[in-house]
């Protein structure tokens, strides 16, 4: 048995779990784990401005690959209750990331001192576990557990607090015979997959509602390998969607109140089964549950138990991990079909692709200031279906959704529920830690962007280029639109008259200067015509000097958002484009 500092103990667990790369800040609080890690020299370490900004780039980095786990360090006190958005973040995303926090000493706990917060408690709504060691022996073990509680059932966060005597403190641990514990994942059972075939059989005009579970378990390919087996169309969730790509003949659009297409709306109100499937039934999905639901019948397959009946009480519900229960509806699925127990889905497949063909928005408006739908129709011809968007809330993440194409699992990298401003830039250098070769473009409004906008520096700091469209309206665009519901325009707007940047009028930050300052490259564009040449521009900065590259776009004032309060009366404020459908058509999006 090898004898170690309780801290060096924690950094052997965590190579051995496979974590090679972390984000944090340090403190004195937590300066013997930063030691350990050095001595260990193992693992690279990203050091942020702000540890909340730590926490989201933890995210991002989990987001970008398949059995990624983001670590993001700080030290005691306020470090802690800045992660508290990261993690109240990833834990309604079902997104596992480890943060990792110093505390004071044992014997001061209760004295009330300096930093000294009980950091577990304050955390504990927002994790799957969250405590405070107390025994130097059990560090190893409690790092340990910690990975096993992420990876098993419903993922998610856990926070680890060290009193600074526990980290120092010697202990006995044999790495090296050191294995991670099994994952639990609950699986489905023939008798549940074959009631949901049943089910599912009799109905005249199914779909199946693809959720972000079927990507957190790396299963998009058996989603479509199953959507094609039955020919049966798929509605992904904002957190789904690149399950199937949005040009296969077989995605239907996306539902909701907010990010969704006219097309996929109109298909889920026709429809009269969903197998809904790693999915929450999120409100800005659903909007009212009586809209929602009449007139069809629901099976929910969520790997979480208490999931299924939150939202409403479906026909079935099946307690699966998303993959497993894929592979058993596929085995089940292909003998039914041998037998002919299917029906012939292709006239409603056909009604689906007529709406897909037909049922658009405009975006191709010419006007300056420039409407910000005309943006998306460029980042649409700029960037291939390589890119991975990276967004946060706001008109911004609304209007993307309904505009942009996402052609592959992970490419569309959202915080779903908790959308806290600020989130999208630190992710989106996760994302790039996680994948140097990726094309990484982030979507931010201008109050976003200034929320978290010290995190630039760390992209110059660490070499970490990606595009990062900000669209600027000088305005917080979503609420301004929700106060016109209460006849106000009240403490939304950003805009001033900026004595260092007379030459933006009243758009107020100069985000460029902002950007160069902290070493990065900017660019600013007014017009239409111009957003191409931005985006090469952009793309040969990133190139030459490795670094982010902000491409600003200005826009109208004022532009409301299609949306609206059920998914049956969404609200379109421009112009709406109802083409013609022609037998002959190719389906794309």
């Amino acid at each position: 048995m090898a004898r170690m500092t309780a801290a060096e103990a924690a950094v052997r667990v965590l190579e051995r779990e496979g974590i090679d790369v972390c984000f944090g800040v340090p403190g004195a609080a937590i300066n013997p784990f930063y030691a350990a890690m050095q001595r260990r020299g193992t693992m690279r370490h990203v050091l942020a401005r702000h540890v909340e900004g730590a926490s989201h780039m933890a995210e991002g980095y989990t987001r970008a690959n398949a059995g990624n786990i983001g670590v993001c360090i700080g030290t005691s006190g306020p470090a802690g209750t800045d992660m508290i958005t990261g993690l109240y973040s990833a834990i309604a995303d079902s997104i596992p990331i480890l943060c990792i926090t110093g505390q004071a000493p044992r014997a001061r706990l209760h004295k009330e001192d300096f930093q000294a917060i009980n950091v577990p408690d304050i955390a504990k709504p927002v994790t799957k576990w969250a405590l405070t060691v107390l025994e130097p022996a059990q560090v190893p073990y409690v790092f340990q557990q910690a990975f096993h509680l992420m990876r098993s059932g419903r993922p998610g966060p856990v926070l680890i607090d060290l009193p600074i005597d526990v980290q120092m403190a010697e202990i006995e641990f044999d790495d090296e015979t050191y294995e991670p514990l099994p994952v639990y994942k609950p699986s489905a059972t023939r008798a549940q997959v074959e009631k949901a075939l049943a089910m599912f059989a009799a109905a005249e005009r199914p779909l199946v509602v693809a959720g972000g579970g079927i990507i957190n378990a790396d299963a998009s390919d058996k989603l479509v390998e199953f959507a094609e087996l039955l020919g049966v169309p798929v509605i992904p969730t904002l957190m789904g969607w690149g399950t199937i790509p949005d040009d296969h003949p077989l995605m239907a659009g996306m539902v909701g109140l907010q990010t969704a297409h006219r097309y996929g709306n109109a298909t889920m109100l026709k429809s009269d089964f969903v197998l809904g499937i790693g999915n929450r039934w999120a409100n800005r999905h659903t909007g009212s549950v009586e809209v929602y639901t009449k007139g069809r019948k629901f099976v929910h397959v969520d790997i979480e138990p208490t999931q299924i009946g939150r939202v409403f009480m479906p026909d079935l519900g099946i307690v699966s991990d998303a993959g497993a229960a894929l592979d058993l509806f596929i085995a089940v699925a292909k003998e039914w079909k041998a037998e002919g127990r299917f029906k012939d889905l292709g006239g409603w497949v056909k009604d689906c692709q007529g709406r897909k063909r037909s049922m658009h928005r405009r975006s191709d408006f010419d006007q300056v200031p420039m409407k910000p739908q005309r943006v998306y129709q460029e980042m649409n011809s700029a960037f291939g279906q390589d890119t991975t968007y990276v967004t946060t809330i706001g008109l911004s993440q609304i209007a993307g959704a309904q505009f942009l194409h996402v052609y592959k699992p992970r490419h569309w990298i959202n915080c779903g529920q908790a959308g806290p401003l600020g989130w999208t830039l630190p992710a989106a250098l996760g994302v790039r830690v996680a994948d140097p070769k990726r094309r990484i473009v982030a979507l931010s409004g201008d109050y976003d962007f200034q929320f978290m906008i010290e995190e630039l520096a760390v992209g110059a700091q660490h070499k970490l280029p990606y595009i990062h469209v900000l669209v600027n309206n000088a305005y917080l665009g979503l609420i301004r639109q929700a106060q016109r519901a209460f006849q106000m325009d009240f403490q939304v707007q950003l805009s001033f008259e900026n004595i260092n940047a007379p030459e933006i009028g009243v758009y107020g930050v100069d985000h460029v200067a902002v950007a160069e300052g902290l070493g990065c490259k900017a660019i600013r564009v007014t017009e239409p015509d111009r957003i191409q040449e931005a985006f090469t521009q952009a793309q040969a900065w990133m190139d030459q000097y490795q670094v982010p590259v902000v491409v600003e776009l200005v826009l109208e004032r004022v532009t409301n958002i299609s949306m609206g309060a059920d998914i049956d009366s969404v609200t379109e404020f421009e112009e709406t484009l109802d083409l013609p459908v022609e037998e002959s058509e190719t389906v794309l999006v």
